[in-house]
């Protein structure tokens, strides 16, 4: 008797032992699948806020007339915080791209919201971040201020 006791025992074990390490298994894949629909949202959240941010819709409000001092100033930080360097020069020649930029500076210069204080910290930042473009930079803000008008 004490041997078929002993038998039941060590089999109702070995089944309890098997039922825990298949609900172990199930719940790493039950995590696993969280983790990954957690970093696809992670990612999907991350890309709004790029195209929230990016160069072409921030340069637009730089270039609206109807843009306040504030959307300027928010605009032109955010392009410093997530764009602060151009292209290398081709040798002497400035990169292509980099009319892009000149454009900004010429369009910020010109915009009537925009004041003393918002340009040179532009300035500023732009040339520290392009020590190389800061000739092409110079004359982009003449022209601004010379089309101004004032």
């Amino acid at each position: 008797m004490d041997v078929v006791l002993l038998f039941k025992s060590i089999v109702g074990l070995v089944v309890v032992l098997g039922l825990l390490v298949l609900a172990l298994l199930f719940s790493r894949k039950k995590q696993k699948k969280e983790q990954e629909k957690v970093k696809k949202e992670e990612a999907a959240a991350q890309k709004v806020v790029e195209d929230a941010h990016s160069f072409e819709k921030l340069s637009a409000v730089i270039k609206q007339k109807g843009s306040s001092t504030e959307e300027l100033k928010e605009a032109l930080e955010l392009i410093m915080k997530y764009y602060p360097t151009m292209h290398k020069k081709l040798g002497l020649r400035a990169h292509p791209e980099s009319d892009v930029y000149m454009d900004l500076v010429f369009k910020l210069c010109r915009h009537k919201n925009a004041n003393k204080k918002i340009i040179i910290q532009f300035m500023n930042d732009l040339e520290k971040n392009n020590p190389e473009y800061t000739k092409e930079i110079n004359d982009a803000m003449m022209r601004g201020l010379n089309s101004r008008g004032i």
